[in-house]
């Protein structure tokens, strides 16, 4: 679990900005709120960056639910980084700083037009004496919602106007507590971004995969299967922390390897990867978060063609080699289908057992000039035949992307 200061964090994508319809109404509960599509925007983004910066990033120990000794803890303390009217003296522009960090950040994420802004807030707040009075009333009352939480919420979309509003903090108490669908009404209906925010499932005890925008249901969830609604894996490249670690090691970092198969696995399941880094005390990314989001970058820069935009195929990993996972994508009145290969084959023959081939089907891997040869193994199946391609002409170092146009079963 995430805490109560207000993070934030950027989506990187191609260049849509699609939205939904404002012509509708939706009320403040469950079913109407559900009925809203989702923008296209956030589902064709596929990546997105989770910033973990605040008050236990000074401490920069253990992980981000380190506990100050004397005044407040590190991660649920309420501070927030922006001037909010609604945590006076305990904000970024009061005390550390004296900076509206949202608000920097925000105006720096929007000169580039292709990238969306959106605040993490937790709703739940440790040792607030609103919130404990409230604990205490078994939650009849909602003093610290009406008070505190609410008022920051709609504050930081009135201010900064985030495309995503990831919420978090909800785990102790139903989504009646909290309010949440009149926010969420309010925010659909008459928000300054009522028409292409998104939001997670993280408003009441009761509602993580089950309503909301997207579902994130825990941290680092991956189904394993294809779930009949949008979701989201949101991970770290610490293994251990979302805030910045000082004493982490190299070990406790993902490797390229294991990062690019979880990031591929994800997508061509349907969902979406939001990865963490936690900046220092100073707002610095350390060498090794800004190794990992440089060779990112480049990765895409050579396979983002089966990444962003993409649809699951019908399937998703190969039925004879664990290794290759499927994207899909329309392209005019066909299906271009991409496998993703994690670990490059060994031998000359790369068999397949997903794909149906025929002789007007054309293999190609994304960033290799030249169309491979191959062979259908049946009526499904297909042994592509794999060059001796000398390590400089190799598109990049992890996991490559085949390109398959016309196949039988596209």
């Amino acid at each position: 679990m995430r805490g109560a200061y207000s993070g934030v964090f950027i989506f990187v994508l191609g260049s849509s900005f699609l939205t939904c319809s404002s012509a509708v109404r939706y009320e403040p509960n469950w079913n109407s709120l559900d009925s809203r599509p989702l923008p296209p925007w956030y589902d064709e983004s596929k990546i997105g960056i989770f910033l973990h910066w605040g008050v236990f990033s000074v401490p920069s120990f253990i992980n981000e639910w380190f506990w100050y000794v004397v005044l407040v803890t590190k991660h649920h303390e309420g501070f927030t980084n922006w001037p909010s009217k609604y945590s006076w003296n305990w904000n970024a522009m009061d005390v550390g700083p004296n900076r509206d960090l949202v608000g920097e950040l925000a105006a720096a994420i929007r000169e580039k037009t292709d990238i969306h802004f959106g605040v993490y807030h937790s709703l739940f707040e440790w040792f607030n004496p609103l919130f404990e009075e409230d604990q205490r009333n078994n939650f009849t009352t909602q003093n610290f919602v009406f008070t505190k939480t609410m008022p920051e919420l709609y504050e930081l979309v009135n201010t900064y106007k985030p495309e995503i509003v990831w919420s978090d903090g909800d785990w102790m108490v139903e989504d009646t507590y909290w309010n949440a669908t009149h926010f969420l009404a309010w925010l659909y209906n008459d928000s300054p971004v009522k028409d292409t925010v998104v939001v997670n499932d993280r408003w009441g005890s009761n509602i993580r995969c089950h309503h909301g925008g997207f579902w994130n249901c825990d941290d680092r969830f991956v189904p394993g299967h294809l779930i009949p609604h949008k979701w989201e894996n949101s991970m770290t490249l610490d293994k251990y922390s979302w805030g910045y670690r000082r004493n982490a090691r190299l070990s406790d970092i993902y490797s390229m390897d294991e990062f690019i198969a979880l990031l591929v696995k994800t997508v061509s399941l349907g969902g979406n990867i939001l990865v963490n880094v936690g900046p220092t005390k100073d707002g610095m990314i350390s060498p090794i978060y800004e190794e990992r989001l440089t060779q990112m970058g480049e990765w895409l820069g050579v396979n983002g063609d089966a990444i962003f935009g993409t649809q699951p195929w019908k399937y998703q990993n190969d039925t004879v080699n664990s290794n290759v996972w499927y994207t899909a994508k329309k392209a005019n009145a066909s299906t271009v289908v991409y496998a993703i290969i994690l670990k490059w084959p060994s031998t000359s023959t790369m068999m397949l057992g997903a794909p149906s081939v025929s002789s007007k089907t054309k293999i190609s891997l994304l960033g290799y000039n030249g169309a491979f040869t191959f062979t259908s193994t049946g009526t499904q199946g297909v042994a592509i035949d794999i060059p001796p391609i000398p390590f400089y002409q190799m598109p990049c170092q992890w996991g490559w992307a085949f390109q398959l146009d016309n196949l039988n079963n596209q």
